[in-house]
This record gives C-alpha cells, structure tokens and sequence, in this order.
C-alpha cells in the first residue's frame, strides 16, 4: 500500500491508495482518499480507540461513489453513540468494578457491546444508493453461507428465529455498520448495559433493548474469521471490485496525523462526558438525620444546577444542603472533584461527607 501524503510516498503493502494532499501539514480536514474501486479493510488492531478513529477518518475522506467495507474486532469496551448519556445507557458502577472502558463514537446510533467475541462490519457507499434493508441483507446472506438460516425484520434487525444477532447503526451519510456476535460475553453485555437510572430523563438518544443471541447458538464451528470472509465475498458480489482485504493497524497514525488526532480526541474528558446532551436527575434517600432529595440539571456533563433538600428545613443539615448546592454547580457531574467549602460546624461538614458520597454512588 502506498501512501502519498503532501508528494511523498510511503510503503505500508503492495496495494496502492492515493491521498491527495492539500496542505504542508496534513490533518482530517486537509486529506482526501481515493481509492481505485470497492475495497475491504480488515485491522489488525483491536483497540477500540484505533478502530474508531480510522473507520471515521476514512468515511470522511474517502469519494462517496466508492463502496469500502471496514472489519475489525475491540477488546472489550461500551460504545456509545455521538448523541447518547453514559449514565442513562451504561452501568457506571460495573465499568469502574471491571474496568471495561466506554467510547463515544463519532456517529449517531445506539449502545452496543464489543469484545473479541463479536465483530464489527461497517459499509460505506455513496448517499444516493443507500438503503437500510439492501445492506441489512448482505450481512444476512453472508451468515446463510455459514449454514445458519439469518433474516433481516422488519426493522431492518438481522435476526435469526427471532433473536438479534447483530445490533445496527446508521447513519444519514451512507454509513451503515453493526456489531455482529459470534461468541461474544453475553453475561457481560447484560452486565454493563443494564441501567436502573429510572429518573435520570436526557434529551438524547436511548437505546432499544432487544432479546440477543451468538452465532455460535446455532452454529459451533463459526468464527469471526470466518463471518469476516462471508462478509468480504458478499461485498464483491453486491458492489463488485478484485481488491483483496486491507490489513491495517496502529503504524496508519504515524503516516495520517488524521487518523491520531481523531483517536487522541476520543479518550478526552471533552468528548467521551462533555458531548453528553441536557438532562435531569432526580434522587432521593434517607440518613440518620434525616431524609434528602436532590435535583440535578446537567449540560455537557457539567453541572447547572442542583437542589439539594433536607427534610427539616431549619437544622444544620439544611444549612449543608445549602452550601453544597453552591459548591457542586458548575462541576462536573458523576465526578465532583471541584473544592467543596469548609464551614466553621464540624457536624455540618461531616453531613457534606456523607452527601457526596451518595451523590457520587448514584451518578
């Protein structure tokens, strides 16, 4: 593969992919891909940093009129979409106890589980073939050649005697992928999507929940491998092309600076909790002296507001409510890791303690 970047070349494989450099200093909005004819991508990777940041890189800088297919497995990890709240679509407190990361993708869609078990398939065709159903079905009839009878609903779901097998993602600039499962860690998925947030409300995107099952349920010889190369010969057949699969991996980020800033911008604070949409959160509980409530309002996942309310309005905890209420706006939500005052009342500082605590437990 060779690379020309502001006229130079570099050699990664013997296919060829020409850039076309605008700039002396190349990055995403000064790269342009062109690519000869339908091409399938396969990484090596499975960091879910990595995968993501090329998958989006590529959809952005690529010529709509050429179809691509990008396969690629993650190590196990919560992907959101661009739209979603982490504390409304993912159980915070089993992320901190198994140390599975979550990642904000730069697309819309729902929250989909990744591990080694399953893989991932995204197409990418020009915005005036695109149709849910006719890709939907190509992923489908690749299944079928591993023996196991897959269909497409009629909410475009690829399902197999009614379980999902395959979550979607879609989105309006001909960009279409899902995460198929193989022989992924059901117990897992169960585990870490599993959310009793019941009064947080967010003006983002919620997930639909569906009833999921492996490949391997029906079919024990399958691998990803194997659905990889299902997946690839049906991609020739449906939008033609004689590329072999393109092996890639984490060296791209030294030859496209593109590629290394989208996957730096994706582990930041900014974007993986700061591009969460408004929402609320209403809480309550009970302590020794006494019962609390708090509402919290939260943009960009920074705190706007919050009234915390003691159930006796004219004791020491009241006064702490009070002055925890303008200590945590304007912090961010879940973490609360701004200065907090100290009064001149040991008992009111103790009842702060035992507040965030609680506060940091729920969020």
């Amino acid at each position: 593969m060779l690379l020309r970047i502001c006229g130079r070349q570099l050699r990664l494989s013997h296919q060829t992919i020409h850039v076309r450099a605008l700039s002396s200093k190349p990055s995403v909005s000064h790269l342009g891909v062109t690519i000869e004819q339908p091409t399938p991508f396969i990484s090596t990777s499975t960091n879910p940093y990595f995968n993501l940041a090329f998958e989006d890189w590529i959809f952005r800088n690529t010529p709509a009129e050429i179809p691509l297919l990008v396969i690629y497995r993650n190590t196990p990890s919560i992907i959101i979409g661009r739209n979603q709240n982490p504390w409304k679509e993912v159980n915070q407190a089993a992320l901190r106890s198994t140390g599975v990361p979550f990642v904000r993708r730069r697309s819309g869609g729902g929250t989909v589980y990744h591990d080694l078990g399953n893989i991932n398939y995204s197409i990418m065709i020009p915005r005036t073939m695109f149709e849910r159903r006719p890709n939907a079905e190509l992923v489908a009839r690749a299944i079928q050649t591993l023996n196991i009878p897959a269909e497409v609903n009629e909410r475009n779901d690829i399902v197999v005697e009614g379980f999902k097998i395959s979550y979607k993602i879609v989105n309006k600039r001909a960009y279409h992928h899902g995460t198929m499962l193989v022989d992924a860690q059901l117990h897992q998925l169960g585990d870490l999507l599993r959310n009793t947030k019941n009064t947080l409300v967010t003006k983002g995107v919620e997930s639909v929940r569906s009833p999921v099952r492996n490949l391997r349920h029906w079919n024990s010889e399958v691998t990803t491998d194997k659905f990889s190369i299902a997946v690839v010969n049906e991609f020739r057949q449906v939008y033609g092309g004689t590329e072999q699969a393109r092996n890639i991996d984490e060296s791209l980020m030294d030859h496209i600076p593109g590629i290394k800033s989208i996957f730096e911008e994706l582990q930041t604070w900014q974007w993986s909790h700061g591009q969460t949409p408004e929402f609320t959160h209403a809480l309550q509980t009970s302590f020794s002296w006494g019962d609390l409530s708090a509402h919290i309002s939260s943009k960009h996942g920074v705190i706007t507001s919050i009234m915390l309310t003691s159930s006796s309005p004219d004791s020491v905890a009241a006064q702490a409510c009070q002055a925890l209420s303008e200590d945590l706006q304007g912090q961010r939500y879940g973490i609360l890791d701004g200065p907090i005052s100290i009064s001149a009342d040991s008992e009111e500082d103790a009842i702060k303690d035992e507040i965030l605590a609680w506060l940091q437990e729920e969020m």
